[in-house]
């Protein structure tokens, strides 16, 4: 029989459905109290710019959608274990429940309020809800934790597909008076200046708007995902990346939605369930290694040469104005829209790491604060994946050519002329690299490099010589 009163921590988990902890606390508790902690104490890799404005919304959604239950969010600042403590006093409770999380610095901080509530008298469970499988549940042969994804791949599919999702519970009953909460506006999230009008364009943060963009994606663009999710300028991918970070939508229930379309689309299923495995392969790496958010993964890359002058280019690059088509739409579309196109991503990155050759740090915390789907998992892996470091790495030599990247992912250069409409009277031929477009044709159409559009900052095939030769001395 349920009795006593729960406290249910949200962090990264704001929805209903699905929600381990939630149900768990329902099922076990009489009355339950659903909490959100603003701690202060996150350090380097807290909330970026873009994730707070997500953040924002996406918990305005969760309070609505507690309050139409019964229920409400109450929202607090300060340390957790301080914070839990103070609410448990406030409203008797006896029990905290959370969703585990598994970036180096929360795993760390978990376990530390996990043994200060159990010195209070508090019990403390957490459950897995941010992954389809735990990262100490797959290993190789020797036990070792895994560093190439295809046989990392190979081996968690034995152990899939996971158990079905979980349905909203219903609601304990709540508390006879509810502890003191924050206003959400009191924690600062939204900018100040309004930066973030075209996020609300492209998205809609919280539990409902993942459902509804899940089902967009099953019922259209899975059709034909295997072809067209590298082309940026169709809506060819699901774009669930924040949905999931902020675990508005649960892996689980995203994998059987997809799932159940493999009869009709099984080359588009297969491939995304595919790209599931990739986000769960870079949280099991992120898990074993920690130190990969700062440093490389492998020892010899500490030695790479990396450029120590190169401010203005890498302001160039933030800004869009590299004067390379392809890298300068993308950074542009993730200014305006706090969103990349992922083959976009792996030929912005190598431009900066490989061509420019700053560090990949500079890159990954630029993303970081500017993605509303910024993973630090992801994040450090996507980087590192660049850079020639980390786990799977693209071989050293691998150096995207970004015009022959452009030309064969964006042939007629719609993407780039979305983005970058100084090149949209460029004929087709040299949209990717308009520097030779001849001189009679830029008079006809009123375009001069240099004026219209930037050169380019970088001569690709010098840098990319360069950078074959350091990483050939290491």
């Amino acid at each position: 029989m349920s009795q006593g009163t729960a406290l249910v921590w949200f962090r990264r988990d704001l929805r209903l459905s699905d929600n381990p902890a939630l149900r768990r606390a329902v099922d076990e508790s009489e009355t339950v109290v659903p909490v959100f902690i603003h701690d202060e104490g996150e350090g380097e890799w807290a909330h970026g710019a873009a994730s707070r404005w997500w953040l924002h919304h996406s918990l305005a959604a969760l309070d609505e959608a507690l309050r139409q239950k019964g229920s409400r969010l109450v929202i607090r600042r300060g340390e957790p274990l301080a914070v839990l403590r103070e609410l448990a006093g406030d409203t008797g409770a006896d029990a905290v429940h959370w969703n585990r999380l598994y970036d180096p610095h929360l795993v760390e901080r978990d376990t530390r309020v996990k043994e200060g509530l159990a010195e209070s008298g508090i019990r403390a469970r957490s459950d897995k809800a941010a992954l389809l499988l735990e990262p100490w549940e797959i290993a190789t042969g020797s036990g070792d934790p895994y560093r190439v994804f295809t046989p990392f791949w190979r081996r968690a599919r034995q152990e899939l597909p996971p158990p079905e999702a979980l349905e909203a519970p219903h609601t304990a009953r709540p508390p006879d008076s509810w502890p003191v909460s924050l206003d959400l506006a009191e924690l600062g999230y939204l900018p100040r200046i309004d930066w973030a009008a075209g996020f609300r364009e492209h998205w809609t943060p919280g539990e409902a708007g993942g459902r509804r963009r899940l089902e967009t994606f099953a019922d259209g663009a899975l059709r034909d995902y295997d072809e067209t999710r590298d082309i940026p300028a169709v809506d060819g991918v699901s774009r669930l990346s924040p949905h999931l970070h902020f675990g508005e939508i649960s892996p689980r229930h995203a994998w059987h939605r997809i799932a159940a379309r493999a009869e009709d689309y099984p080359d588009g299923t297969e491939v995304w369930l595919r790209e599931l495995g990739w986000r769960e392969f870079a949280h099991h790496v992120l898990y074993h290694f920690p130190r990969t958010t700062d440093e490389p993964l492998y020892e010899k890359y500490r030695n790479f040469p990396w450029r120590q002058d190169g401010e203005d280019m890498l302001e160039a690059w933030q800004q869009g104005r590299t004067g390379i088509p392809v890298v300068d739409a993308g950074m542009r579309e993730l200014w305006h829209t706090g969103w990349m196109h992922n083959r976009v991503r792996m030929i912005v990155a190598s431009l900066l790491v490989k061509n420019i050759r700053l560090h990949w740090l500079e890159g990954a915390r630029w993303f970081w604060d500017t993605l509303v789907d910024a993973d630090l998992a992801n994040n450090t892996m996507g980087w590192q994946w660049s850079a020639g470091c980390g786990a799977d790495a693209a071989p050293y030599f691998r150096i995207f050519n970004p015009v022959r990247q452009g030309e064969r992912f964006d042939g007629d250069g719609s993407y780039v002329r979305r983005w970058v409409p100084e090149l949209e009277h460029v004929p087709d031929r040299y949209v990717h690299e308009p520097w030779k477009l001849p001189a009679d044709e830029a008079r006809r159409i009123g375009f001069t490099l240099g004026r219209d559009y930037p050169r380019p900052i970088v001569d690709l095939k010098q840098s990319r010589k360069e950078a074959l030769e350091a990483l050939k001395r290491l």
